[in-house]
């Protein structure tokens, strides 16, 4: 794909992209698979299958920070391999809304994924362990990279419909051009990846 086939917004996504360092391109690149060393690592302790641990960090990951998130996802684990019952998980403390951890609740007692619900969540989800389907998380920062300027979680609009898929597509045809164009073979995801943790430093954000 050239240059001139990509949309406006694709372009933001390149350019973006090229304001990375080589630290932050290896980061990015190598976030989702230690994403899923740590879930790996966390349904072995508590003997939860490492697709149901994944998940659970899945659903607790809204509003969310990733230390935090790994913290919140390993207690309620840890709850659930005590012999925890519902009343008993969803007493644990977490850093995100309600809903997101009576989710992560029935993940555990159920053991069943299929039910993780809301596209930011089932997109984590793929993107840590199941590469293969080389899909793309997108949320305010993917946004915000997307549109070329920062936008805050409050500002954000809803991303679903027409305008997720749009984004997600930019963000294929921008990692086809910039594989293309560094022979390279970066999924999608580590450019979501590398353009995040590049923005996040460009507006120093935590």
């Amino acid at each position: 794909m050239s240059y001139a086939q990509l949309s406006v917004n694709a372009r933001e996504i390149v350019a973006r992209f090229t304001l990375a360092t080589s630290q932050e391109v290896e980061f990015g690149r190598a976030w989702y698979p230690t994403a899923a060393k740590t879930a790996h690592r966390l349904g072995c302790r508590y003997g939860v299958p490492t697709d149901t641990a994944t998940a659970v960090i899945s659903a607790l990951s809204p509003n969310n920070q990733w230390d935090r998130n790994v913290v919140d996802a390993e207690a309620m684990c840890k709850v659930f391999a005590a012999g925890g019952e519902d009343t008993d998980l969803n007493a644990v403390t977490v850093s995100t809304y309600g809903i997101n951890k009576e989710l992560a609740t029935r993940l555990l007692l159920d053991d069943d994924t299929s039910i993780l619900t809301g596209p930011k969540r089932k997109e984590f989800y793929n993107c840590i362990i199941r590469p293969e389907l080389n899909d793309v998380c997108i949320d305010t920062h993917a946004y915000s990279v997307w549109l070329g300027k920062r936008v805050t979680t409050k500002e954000c609009p809803n991303l679903t419909g027409k305008i997720r898929q749009r984004i997600k597509q930019d963000y294929h045809d921008a990692t086809s051009f910039i594989n293309e164009e560094l022979n390279e073979s970066f999924l999608t995801a580590h450019i979501q990846a590398v353009t995040w943790v590049t923005h996040r430093r460009i507006h120093g954000i935590k």
